[in-house]
């Protein structure tokens, strides 16, 4: 008869064994990644509800659109960014946006006045539609967290952005200054807040952060004496002033003019 108690005793040797020779030799073998293979999960309306999130977020949502829905003012006509050359309405609405809003936290915190504005005109995400305007419509439009920056630049600075906006040939948000496009692609009558610039003054423009940072290759930021941060998100600004105003003014100045 077999003696089970000395046959386990065995066995269990054995596996023992067996683990350490395989520790040892895969300890003593390198291995590389040779390939990594995925697959795409698509995410869709079509997949369906689980009933209990759907039960527990109901709420929430219901209570985020009727923030988002609520009507703040009135806009007489739609406002877009391609209709115009050098400015549209929209573009000169949040240009004088910023400034106005932003001037309120400037002032009260530096005890200074914002020259002027410079946006981009690729951050403008939406049209402002005729008709209500409600908080979605600055959601849609300013869908970034962007913050408005202010820059302390030199005069020579101030000539840099008329060479930028010239070159790029876009309609970029502008407001507190207006100049003439000579003949030979260079700016002339050059006013900022209706006076002539002047190359040793130092001027406040506000911004949003991206572009104070170099983004789309405004580089004449980076050269700013002082820089302000004012922790204002240029979508609340839009939120802010829509909800001050009843009826939003388009503006139609010419703020660029070409010989």
């Amino acid at each position: 008869m077999v003696n089970l108690k000395k046959y386990n005793g065995v066995l269990k040797l054995f596996v023992i064994f067996l683990t350490l020779f395989f520790i040892v030799s895969c300890s003593n073998k390198n291995y590389n990644l040779t390939k990594i293979e995925g697959k795409q999960l698509p995410v869709t309306e079509k997949q369906p509800e689980t009933p209990e999130i759907e039960k527990f977020i109901k709420p929430y949502r219901e209570h985020i659109n009727k923030d988002l829905d609520s009507v703040l003012a009135y806009c007489p006509e739609t406002l877009d960014k391609s209709t115009g050359k050098w400015q549209t309405t929209i573009g000169n609405l949040m240009a004088d946006v910023c400034i106005e809003r932003g001037n309120l936290v400037f002032k009260a915190r530096e005890k200074k006045s914002i020259d002027l504005c410079l946006l981009n005109h690729g951050g403008i995400r939406a049209v402002l539609p005729k008709g209500n305007v409600t908080s979605r419509t600055a959601f849609e439009i300013m869908p970034f967290e962007n913050s408005l920056v202010v820059m302390a630049l030199k005069g020579e600075q101030i000539l840099e952005i008329t060479s930028y906006i010239i070159k790029v040939q876009k309609a970029q948000p502008l407001s507190g200054m207006t100049f003439t496009i000579a003949k030979d692609k260079t700016a002339k009558n050059i006013l900022i807040q209706g006076k002539p610039l002047d190359l040793n003054k130092i001027y406040y423009v506000v911004t949003n952060d991206y572009l104070a940072n170099g983004g789309d290759s405004m580089v004449f930021f980076a050269k700013s004496v002082q820089k302000f941060d004012l922790n204002y998100k240029i979508r609340n600004a839009f939120i802010d002033y829509f909800k001050e105003v009843d009826t939003i003014p388009v503006p139609r100045d010419i703020r660029i003019t070409e010989e």
